[in-house]
């Protein structure tokens, strides 16, 4: 059954983001099972790139109380199957207006399956001087509970929708970087590129950088590799800070201090954004990934899909509630976040068992098959049609 299948999501490409990634993503894997998909998104994708199959309307100018005109109307016009919301708070400018759009009492919603797909249930700021907890979470769990489907994408954030939405499901994200480095790849030669001595062993990090990433324990763990004796340098793989949230900004000014304060400039290698094949090319350009996120490694996070999908040994932090698959020792090797002595060793311990490491590295690529965008885009239709979705 091909359906009209509306997406709408506050980030795009070429706009830089996660969820701008995912969505392109799901986009592309669900015009390969023959629907016909539109992305209604911000006028900073004016650019966007072209895939057959796909319209994208570059058409809202604000997240404010103005979208809702905006998406009456265009849902009016375009008459999708499914509008389907990629909710990602910063990405809507941590405005309550996408929370609010089917709750009004006047809206005119359309005559359309209508879901939503928490990438993160962090609450919208409302206004600047707004203390009202409970009134942020009530906007954010509005949005849930007044779309037919609600999704999400994790362990951690599947049992907190279910509290208030028990019928809630969980489809998971894949990699948005497929393994698949130039077909010239050479190690040494990439390694160079970034003015890695060739004695080095490498400690890479993907993703942007905010508090909650652990970019500054990045610069701990390198300052205890170097006085351990090892020559050890850190690639800092992709753009810097998104296109979503502000607050990055800030942090990576924090980090850069660091890195200077530590006097370590010279080990730390920024590629910048990068086009897929040439971060994929800097995966394999690494010993070691060390992702030290502060509230834990989560199957929400597409760093953490990216490092499985190229089987790298993984340095984490433990996941807020138990995941199955990663099993400390086994799949990767875990240390507590506040603790950069405790990471510094576990990154030690890989770099010096190269067996440990190859043995890791075989495990997360193995994981990352459960994860592959065809089964995603499967599990989506499945959802839309009312049956159990089958991505895990």
């Amino acid at each position: 059954m091909t359906r009209r299948i509306l997406l709408v999501t506050g980030e795009y490409p070429p706009m830089q983001g996660g969820v701008a990634d995912y969505t392109r993503a799901l986009a592309r894997a669900l015009v390969d099972l023959n629907q016909e998909v539109g992305i209604l998104t911000s006028i900073h994708a004016a650019q966007a790139p072209v895939d057959e199959g796909i319209q994208v309307f570059p058409w809202v100018e604000g997240w404010g109380w103005g979208l809702w005109d905006v998406l009456d109307a265009f849902t009016a016009d375009w008459q999708p199957d499914v509008v389907h919301i990629q909710y990602q708070t910063a990405a809507f400018a941590m405005h309550p207006a996408i929370n609010l759009w089917a709750w009004r009492p006047w809206s005119q919603r359309p005559r359309a399956l209508t879901a939503v797909t928490f990438h993160d249930l962090l609450v919208p700021y409302l206004f600047p001087k707004a203390h009202w907890f409970g009134l942020r979470r009530w906007v954010t769990y509005t949005l849930a509970r007044t779309l037919d489907l609600a999704i999400t994408t994790n362990p951690e954030d599947t049992l907190q929708l279910r509290s208030i939405r028990p019928d809630g499901i969980e489809i998971p994200i894949g990699s948005n970087i497929p393994d698949a480095p130039p077909a010239d790849f050479e190690r040494a030669a990439w390694r160079t590129r970034w003015g890695i001595p060739p004695e080095a062993v490498v400690v890479c990090y993907f993703g942007f950088l905010n508090a909650s990433k652990g970019g500054e324990k990045l610069v701990e763990v390198l300052a205890q590799l170097v006085a351990r004796g090892l020559n050890a340098h850190l690639l800092m793989i992709g753009g810097r800070v998104g296109a979503s949230d502000a607050t990055n900004h800030a942090y990576l000014q924090k980090v850069e201090a660091r890195i200077a304060e530590a006097q370590l400039g010279a080990r730390v290698h920024w590629t910048g954004h990068m086009p897929k094949e040439q971060v994929s090319a800097a995966f394999h350009s690494a010993d070691v990934c060390l992702l030290p996120y502060q509230d834990g490694a989560s199957y929400r996070r597409g760093s953490f899909m990216a490092a499985l999908e190229h089987g790298m040994a993984i340095v984490t932090t433990p996941p807020a509630v138990p995941y199955p698959d990663l099993v400390d020792g086994e799949t990767l090797l875990l240390a507590p976040a506040q603790d950069a002595q405790a990471m510094a060793g576990a990154v030690e311990r890989l770099l010096k068992d190269a067996p440990l490491r190859h043995r890791l590295g075989a495990r997360a690529k193995a994981l990352a098959r459960k994860f592959q965008w065809d089964a995603i885009a499967e599990a989506h239709l499945h959802a839309y049609a009312g049956q159990p979705p089958t991505a895990r």
